[in-house]
């Protein structure tokens, strides 16, 4: 979906004559308006507001705001003028107060279910970001990312001053998204359930998963272990929602398939970081069955099993099969290389904005997109020995 861009902002002319009296609305010194050449004025200490370069260049208010909103409204002389005296007193229009007395910001937020910094740790995040910032400056928007206030991401929507938001990887049945609705502020659903009424957009994560354990399967594996991303303090008493769910629900299609269970395959959650990957694994291989495979379902994860696998000394994939979910850049470069579900990110990021700027424009029909995955084999994964 595409539209023609806007270009904001403006440019001052040049050539302005300047004010041959120069002082300074801080220190409180006279400034001549050169222009009337009639008066001299004390300006009081402090932030030079739209009056003082009102009163400085001979005019009312609404020739500043016309000068730097509405050129067009006044004379070229007097705009030079304007905002030659704007310039000498340091005067620069709060544009953010304008925009919200106008009911818009020109900005999008992204509600992030984690803090900042755990975040950064994952480069999906960074892919996922280039596709909403692919389409912001298409269409002129800046983009606002919204981690959790005080460990509530409910506590953090107030603050943002935006105009809708992408809501990662959050529950529907979560207050966050009762906020949203109360508040009547357009959003749109990323890796979460659809939402009636909201634009949502999804990846074949059932079927990604179902292929990445029936690869494992069909070489011969039995002997499995789950690395999964922890789904939080809220949702883990209810259990797996969203992708996850969907994810865990394709391992054991396979295993159906194939005429297992899942009973009595470990399950570690944690968060989506390489050092937590890590950490897991080595857990995991301390067991008294240790796994012959692990299914990562992040590839942050699994680079973190690799790490572990290497430092205990296992061979991958001669002893220990690692397959992961997203394909990240470093997957394909990994030594060895990571057998990995490829997902669309910058793709989601992308149509993700491109949905939320439609409802933000009152065009959206709240649509659905399910995007596809594949796996890609590399050589992590190989027969059991």
């Amino acid at each position: 979906m595409s539209r023609g861009g806007t270009s904001y902002g403006g440019r001052r002319p040049g050539g302005a004559c300047m004010p041959s009296n120069k002082a300074s609305a801080r220190t409180g010194k006279s400034f001549t308006d050169s222009a009337k050449n009639t008066s001299t004025r004390v300006l009081k200490p402090g932030k030079t507001t739209s009056s003082d370069v009102a009163a400085a260049a001979g005019v009312s208010r609404s020739a500043v705001s016309f000068a730097f909103n509405n050129p067009q409204r006044i004379s070229t002389a007097t705009r030079e003028r304007i905002l030659a005296v704007a310039e000498e007193l340091g005067y620069t229009p709060n544009t953010l107060g304008r925009m919200l007395q106008a009911g818009t910001t020109n900005s999008i937020g992204v509600l992030l279910p984690q803090r900042l910094a755990q975040i950064l740790e994952n480069p999906y995040h960074a892919r996922f970001l280039m596709g909403v910032g692919q389409i912001c400056d298409q269409e002129g928007y800046t983009l606002l990312l919204t981690p959790p206030l005080q460990d509530s991401v409910l506590k953090a929507i107030p603050y943002a001053a935006v105009d809708g938001f992408i809501v990662c990887g959050l529950e529907i049945d979560r207050g966050e998204v009762a906020e949203l609705d109360r508040r009547g502020i357009p959003f749109v659903l990323i890796d979460s359930d659809r939402h009636r009424g909201a634009p949502h957009v999804e990846v074949d994560d059932r079927g990604g998963a179902h292929e990445a354990a029936r690869h494992l399967l069909e070489l011969g594996h039995r002997r499995l272990a789950v690395l999964s991303i922890g789904p939080g303090p809220g949702p883990a008493a209810r259990g797996y929602q969203g992708p996850l769910a969907r994810r865990l629900a394709g391992i054991r299609d396979a295993f159906a398939d194939a005429g297992l269970t899942m009973d009595d395959v470990p399950l570690a959650e944690v968060p989506a970081t390489r050092a937590e990957g890590y950490r897991a694994t080595k857990e995991l291989m301390s067991g008294p069955a240790t796994p012959t495979a692990i299914l990562a379902l992040s590839d942050v994860l699994a680079y973190g099993a690799v790490d572990a696998l290497r430092e205990l000394g296992a061979g991958v994939p001669g002893d220990v099969s690692v397959t992961g979910f997203d394909d990240l850049a470093e997957s394909a470069w990994l030594r060895p290389g990571l057998t990995t579900v490829r997902q669309p990110i910058v793709t989601k990021g992308r149509m993700a904005a491109d949905f939320l700027i439609s409802a933000i424009r009152g065009e959206d029909q709240h649509p659905h997109q399910t995007l596809g995955t594949s796996l890609i084999i590399r050589e992590s994964t190989a027969k059991p020995a």
